[in-house]
């Protein structure tokens, strides 16, 4: 499903315009990039949990040269934990 298919899929859920379902999408991504860019972490209970976390600097191998070690810096990455209501959804 790509952005446009979620926002029809909003639309008919929501009883809501596509237009509205767009602005309510671009403001959940917005809130949810502000949240994550200050450091904090975000709970939707049922659905899942969005955070950051560290990733430590490392060395690697270049892949198209085994041999060559390369430096990979320290960054921050995205974690996400699915809740228990989606988990049991998706095994059913």
């Amino acid at each position: 499903m790509n952005k446009a298919e979620l926002i029809e899929k909003m639309s008919e859920k929501a009883g809501m315009t596509k237009a509205d379902a767009k602005k309510a999408l671009d403001a959940f991504v917005a809130a949810t990039e502000e949240c994550l860019t200050k450091g904090e972490s975000l709970s939707l209970i049922g659905f899942g949990s969005f955070g950051v976390s560290g990733r430590a600097a490392r060395k690697g191998h270049n892949p198209q040269n085994p041999k060559q070690v390369i430096n990979i810096p320290a960054r921050k990455v995205i974690k996400f934990s699915a809740g228990a209501s989606l988990k049991k959804a998706i095994n059913k």
